[in-house]
């Protein structure tokens, strides 16, 4: 599906590019900003909870110091409005990865849920510290940010702009770690810890590094949404809906995938701002959040990135049933073969109801084998569909060993 994947990708980056150009209403572009700023924060959670499953709940600690740091440089350098502060936003995601190092540490000695637990006691001191600072200095209760001087009309272009180039970097590092020795460690760490760190993995250093980039990508979207704001409070820097909204979001799109942040995103920010315009701050986004972390865990565990691909990936197989040739898997054409052929007396329905990949490739008449042994039509194309653990399945029911097919132990994916 590569060919596919990346014309989506092109379309997707194309459209992303020109929507401000089509849908020029400033409230629509007001929601397309914060949309890119909790895609931003909510991708650079998923490089640290989404593949090693330590949920954090206390990352709005890195988006509320971003903010702070952003107002703190501005001021000591007397940067004007323009931008200059955007030019900033790097330095800002370096000095709050610095920051997040100690606390990283700390939290780091434990695990799961003491490790959330953690978390909230991070942010809860985060936010309180502003606050004292501003009994003491009136400089801290409110900090006003340099104003941007360009014109009204384009005010929110360049903010559009920036979150966007802001995504593709997240993005970018994303899928890295996905395809890299270190992102394959990190998911390791997820799946067992224990076990990872018997193998020789450095577990604790994997996981502040991952910790630490996650930080950058966070303040980096908190800096930029304080500049748009053009005022920094400690109620608006540090607010407990970013510790909900994040995890949602990527729970709601797919947790430890590339593009379940963005879903999550296209599902929350919208509604999360026609209640806030509708109704004021009065938190009925926090029950809309937690509804919708309800919904996810009872009905879609897996995340609407995962259901998709399953439903394209079943689209395909209906395709190839009917006899049309799907161009675009993976550099190939892929024509209805006897391996993925329906059986008589089953049909696409009774196919959907197959949970895991491998009950699919069972289901359409494929047998399973090992993933180096696949026929070469069934491997293109499928690849996605491979189980974790394959191992030999024979098409017969009989237990006649006359007609059992002969297995060597070489046929068997070990572990």
């Amino acid at each position: 599906m590569k060919k596919i994947r990346v014309t989506g990708l092109f379309i997707l980056l194309a459209f992303s590019i020109v929507f401000p150009l089509l849908f020029s209403d400033p409230v629509v572009t007001t929601i397309a900003i914060f949309t890119l700023i909790i895609m931003v924060a909510s991708t650079g959670w998923n490089l640290f909870s989404g593949y090693t499953r330590y949920l954090s709940l206390g990352h709005a600690t890195f988006y509320g110091l971003g903010a702070y740091i952003l107002a703190a440089l501005c001021q000591g350098w007397h940067v004007p409005g323009g931008a200059i502060p955007f030019f900033l936003l790097p330095v800002v995601g370096l000095i709050t990865g610095l920051f997040s190092l100690p606390l990283g540490w700390i939290a780091l000695k434990t695990r799961r849920s003491t490790f959330m637990v953690i978390t909230i006691a991070i942010f809860a001191l985060a936010s309180i510290l502003p606050k004292l600072l501003g009994t003491l200095f009136s400089q801290f209760s409110s900090i006003y940010l340099p104003v941007p001087m360009w014109d009204q009309s384009i005010f929110n272009l360049p903010f559009y702009y920036t979150a966007l180039l802001l995504l593709f970097s997240a993005l970018l590092v994303s899928w890295w770690m996905r395809s890299s020795k270190f992102g394959l460690t990190l998911l390791a760490i997820g799946d067992d810890e224990d076990r990872a760190l018997g193998l020789g993995n450095k577990t604790s250093l994997h996981k502040l590094i991952s910790w630490t980039i996650s930080a950058i990508f966070v303040g980096m979207a908190g800096s930029l949404n304080a500049y748009y704001l053009g005022l920094i409070d400690p109620a608006s820097a540090f607010e407990r809906g970013i510790n909900i909204a994040l995890p949602v979001t990527a729970f709601l799109g797919g947790i430890g995938t590339l593009g379940g942040p963005l879903l999550g995103a296209i599902f929350t920010v919208p509604i999360q701002q026609y209640l806030t315009l509708q109704f004021g701050s009065v938190g009925l986004d926090l029950i809309v959040y937690g509804v919708l972390l309800l919904v996810v865990i009872l009905v879609i565990p897996q995340g609407l990135a995962p259901v998709l691909q399953k439903r394209l990936l079943m689209a395909v197989v209906v395709l190839s049933k009917k006899g049309v040739s799907v161009s675009g898997l993976d550099g190939s054409h892929f024509p209805v073969t006897p391996a993925i052929a329906f059986p008589a007396g089953l049909s696409y329905e009774m196919a959907r109801e197959r949970e895991t990949p491998s009950q699919v490739m069972e289901a359409i008449g494929g047998s399973i084998q090992r993933s180096n042994s696949v026929p070469l039509s069934m491997r293109r194309g499928y690849s996605a569909m491979k189980a974790p653990r394959l191992v030999p399945l024979s098409q017969e029911t009989t237990t006649d060993s006359s007609t059992m097919p002969s297995i060597s132990h070489s046929d068997w994916n070990m572990e």
